[in-house]
């Protein structure tokens, strides 16, 4: 038996979750596009049940959301279709399902932090496929759905990259928005939570976060203070 299957590997948060798992020594089996076609299902439920792992973390996704407006049926086949395969296979293995979902499922109208129990209502493409693979997950008879914003780590591109590479430019100024609000989220530490998560066998629907809010200003300010 194995202790985890990660899909998504060669992503940000992919690669955190590889590093956290070594660190804690588990046993892990990874997975991305050149290995594993999430929107397989055949191949999917064989590579689960095959590798019998505890709980399976999905970090693979169609992220680009621009590009989802343009190819919303691709995103949804991955974002969320393809969550439902990983839900059988999690079922027939007896695994736990971690789903990583996004902020992107609610309106972005509220005047509060969104709480777990608000209502859904994605306004985008990627909203919407995301809030596809919500619903798909919970077929899982154990799952974890894990709603996460504004993430940033190494090996990808991000927010801090792109304002890195403005800034040595010598861009100026550099002009961000100042009107959204949200909780900047380092891969590394969600890895940690999503493995602790795991650990203590946590089900349901969860907000998975950084701790602060800013605006994309705010933290573009901030990036830049500390280059």
């Amino acid at each position: 038996m194995t202790d985890l299957v990660i899909t998504g590997v060669y992503g940000q948060l992919g690669r955190a979750l590889v590093a956290a798992a070594a660190r804690r020594g588990a046993s892990q089996v990874g997975f991305d596009l050149d290995t594993l076609d999430i929107t397989d299902r055949a191949a999917v439920v064989d590579a689960v049940v095959d590798a019998r792992p505890r709980a399976v973390v999905n970090c693979a996704a169609f992220t680009a959301v621009d590009r989802c407006e343009q190819e919303e049926e691709l995103a949804t086949a991955v974002n969320g279709t393809a969550v439902g395969y990983l839900a059988e296979a999690c079922n027939r293995a007896g695994a736990l399902l971690v789903q990583v979902s996004t902020d992107y499922v609610f309106p972005g109208t509220g005047r509060r932090p969104y709480r777990e129990e608000d209502p859904v209502g994605p306004v985008s493409a990627y909203g919407r496929s995301k809030l596809a693979g919500e619903k798909a997950a919970v077929t899982a008879e154990r799952h974890l759905v894990a709603r996460t914003a504004w993430l940033c780590g190494r090996g990808g591109p991000n927010f801090v990259e792109a304002i890195r590479r403005q800034a040595e430019a010598g861009q100026s100024p550099v002009r961000v928005v100042a009107d959204q609000h949200g909780n900047p989220t380092f891969c590394d530490d969600l890895a940690d939570a999503l493995l602790a998560l795991v650990e203590r066998d946590v089900h349901g629907v969860l907000h998975v976060v950084g701790s602060g809010a800013t605006t994309w200003f705010g933290f573009a300010r901030e990036i830049v203070r500390q280059l």
